[in-house]
């Protein structure tokens, strides 16, 4: 009778797994979930799957799992903590130990009644990469190891089954060997209270980037990579994103929602390169921004709290020169006479040449006669002022407010209708002619 069971539940894992799967579904975690109380019957599983933190977030999504919470497993020591855990990992790399070490768990609670076991592990299957050796993503250690530690004959037999399962559709996909151990559960050690909830009380927290991208039971299928042919091959960024990842949406707000860099942008949730394009390493966390030239990756960016400025600098250093570099960075400036536009009649805009918002239209330009390319008005919002006092002077400096680079220094000096000249590096300027401009 428990093969036909067996049999049952994965012909109904069949039709829930896309339901299950991280990268297909996005719940918002800063509402609470609710779930069915657990009840007399309920049972637990434990699952590690590297950084408890981001493993709880998922398994709470899990329909039919009642409760959920973190904590460390399958070691030798009857009772540890957090620090516990992380010196006996280091005692182990240093070889001063042989003890086994806990790993990161997640303890998820369900009622066999009425949740689909096969689903869960289906969930946890895709939610993490089952193939990767001694850890996960850049949590690398014993500790962030993927495992199932059960707690009845059942679960074993569906960890077993469906891990066999699974493994056919991570070859069909061009993956290695899944390495998740399959033990009873021991010394389970629930986690520090700031462990619990990690994620819904600091939904800035990590992201890791998610699984393998392939889903359970339906033969190895995945979400496709970004087509590199459709792609500027020359100069991309590519962001690589994932499903309920608060830095992903604060990013897409607040830089994505407003691109008008010169440098394209494509967003992906696969974490792979673009087809016939390759990356330096594997991707562990999101947001990650990659900047490829020639389809190769050349620069990334990880991580995302709300540093726009630390972002366009990044940005910058893999656009700019080391002369502009200087400049915009530094607070440097061009010699006089030396830089970009002062010859410049054509109608245009001037813009950020990292950002490509507009700072100066043309018609706002004049010859000052000092060397510089000089300004009268702005775009309304496009600079930030400072107060300078370098150089034994006080003076106004001059940034770009989109991406904080130092443009020059504003003057009352200036012609009608403002009375201000604008003295602006050229070097830190990039001039797009209007449509109809003559060359």
């Amino acid at each position: 009778m428990k093969s036909v069971h067996l049999v049952a539940a994965l012909v109904a894992l069949l039709a829930t797994a896309v339901v299950a799967a991280f990268v297909l579904r996005a719940p918002r975690l800063d509402l609470p979930v609710a779930h069915p109380a657990p009840t007399a019957g309920s049972q637990s599983i434990y699952f590690g799957m590297g950084c408890f933190w981001g493993g709880e977030k998922r398994m709470r999504e899990v329909p039919g799992v009642s409760a959920v919470e973190v904590g460390y497993a399958g070691g030798d020591a009857p009772k540890v903590s957090y620090e516990d855990v992380l010196g006996t990992e280091r005692a182990i790399r240093a070889g001063v130990s042989h003890a086994r070490n806990h790993a990161e768990v997640v303890k998820v609670t369900y009622d066999p009644a009425k949740a689909d076991l096969a689903a869960i592990l289906a969930a946890f299957w895709e939610n993490h990469d089952p193939t990767q050796v001694g850890g996960q993503g850049n949590d690398i250690g014993s500790n962030y190891r993927s495992a199932i530690f059960y707690t009845t004959p059942e679960q074993k037999a569906y960890a077993i089954q469906t891990r066999d399962n699974y493994q056919k559709d991570l070859t069909r996909a061009g993956f290695g060997t899944i390495t998740t151990e399959i033990l009873p559960v021991r010394n389970y050690n629930r986690a520090e209270e700031s462990h619990q909830d990690y994620l819904l009380k600091n939904p800035d927290g990590y992201c890791g980037i998610g699984g393998t991208g392939v889903k359970f039971g339906l033969g190895g299928a995945r979400l496709p990579p970004l087509d590199g042919a459709t792609l500027n091959r020359s100069q991309q960024l590519v962001m690589y994103e994932a499903d309920d990842c608060a830095y992903c949406e604060r990013f897409d707000k607040e830089v994505m929602a407003s691109w008008t860099s010169s440098v394209p942008i494509a967003r992906t949730k696969v974490p792979q390169a673009p087809t016939g394009w390759t990356l330096a390493k594997n991707l562990f966390a999101t947001p990650t921004i990659v900047l490829f030239k020639n389809g190769k990756e050349v620069s990334r960016y990880t991580g995302y709290t709300g540093d726009k400025a630390g972002f366009w600098k990044w940005l910058g250093f893999q656009l700019l020169t080391p002369e502009q570099q200087s400049i915009a960075f530094e607070s440097g400036t061009e010699a006089p006479g030396t830089g970009p536009y002062l010859d410049e009649h054509r109608p245009g805009t001037y813009v950020d040449p990292i950002t490509g918002v507009a700072l100066f239209r043309s018609d706002a330009k004049f010859d000052s006669a000092c060397g510089w390319p000089s300004f009268f008005e702005p775009k309304p919002g496009a600079l930030v002022f400072i107060d300078d006092d370098s150089h034994g002077m006080h003076r106004t400096e001059v940034r770009s407010a989109s991406s904080g680079i130092h443009l020059g220094h504003v003057f009352d000096d200036g012609p009608p209708p403002t009375g201000k000249r604008y003295c602006i590096n050229g070097s830190v300027l990039k001039f797009i002619p209007d449509a109809t401009a003559k060359r």
